[in-house]
This record gives C-alpha cells, structure tokens and sequence, in this order.
C-alpha cells in the first residue's frame, strides 16, 4: 500500500532516494518542427547521474525554504515517487504554479502514483491561489501522454527561463478548478 506525504526538509537527502530508480528508456519525443508539434524519433535513455541527484536534493530544499510544497510516495517506507510545487508565481498575471517536478520510480510507473501526485499537486496550488499549473515537461511520447491524460494543454505563455534550461521540453499547463 502506497502512503503519501508531504517530505519535510530533514528527510531530503541521498539516502532518500536509494529505493528511486529514475530511469527512463526513451524512443520518441514531441519536437516543434516549423510551428507544428511532431513525433520524432531520438532515442536516448534518461537516467540520473550522482551529480543530478545532488542538484535535485539542493533544488527540493530550495523550493521548502520559499514556501513550496515536496510530496513523497512510499512504499514500506521506501520512496518511490515525488512532486514539487513552487509557491512563487509565474506568468503575466501570477496565474501559474510551476510543477517544478513529478516522478515516478521506474519500477513502480503505471501503477496510478504519478496521477495521485498531481493530484496532491493540483490541490496545494488551488489552495495557494493558482489559476493554473506550470509545467515544463519531459517530450518523450509516453511522459506527454501521461501529462495529456490528466488535461494539460500547451502553455499559453512560455516561460523564459524554463525554455532556456531545456529547451526540447514540452511548456504545458493545467487550469484548477477553484
């Protein structure tokens, strides 16, 4: 039985993750070709490296010391899935909350945990006054199906900084019911 809670700043660091298995085998991703979203082919396999998972744990940090929220999926104890949420606005009108991360160990996808998550996600950012979430999401294929499946629509306005840092993400953004 999978138990969810929010992570505190004490449980944030390496070991936490030592049961997390972030590996992703990727065959086809969303690219913007001409002004048109296509399906390409460019495989690669998305696996965190010792450094990621330092800058991860510095970036959790970060978003608890601004005020953001970190939610964690357990099973016996042992993480196996994580979604952030900012609390500092974004957009023209500070209608976003940016979905800074949601992630699913690789041997527990499917299972109906990354949909809990942004679940949890969703409801900390209409609490905290969103209009929307923001999300800079992963182009492979089956990533923006799980993002689509949920009604995450292309953004309406790009963020600057997310386009610069990865730029072959997909800027999506879900609206909250209030």
């Amino acid at each position: 039985m999978i138990i969810y809670k929010l992570v505190v700043e004490e449980e944030l660091n390496r070991e936490l993750f030592s049961g997390f298995i972030r590996r992703q085998i990727v065959t086809d991703c969303w690219r913007r070709v001409d002004g048109e979203w296509v399906v390409r082919s460019d495989p690669f396999i998305d696996e965190w490296s010792e450094k990621d998972y330092q800058e991860l744990l510095s970036c959790l940090k970060n978003t608890l010391h601004t005020g953001g929220v970190v939610y964690g999926a357990y099973d016996q104890g042992v993480l196996k899935g994580f979604v952030s949420v900012e609390a500092k606005p974004l957009g023209s009108t500070g209608q976003y909350l940016d979905l800074s991360n949601i992630h699913v160990s690789e041997d527990r996808r499917g299972t109906g945990i990354g949909s809990r998550l942004f679940s949890l996600a969703c409801d900390w950012a209409r609490e905290h006054g969103a209009e929307k979430l923001y999300i800079s999401a992963h182009s492979a294929v089956e990533t923006q199906a799980f993002y689509r499946s949920k009604g995450c629509v292309e953004a309406e306005e790009y963020n600057k900084e997310h386009c610069d840092r990865e730029p072959y993400d997909c800027q999506m953004e879900y609206r909250l019911s209030i």
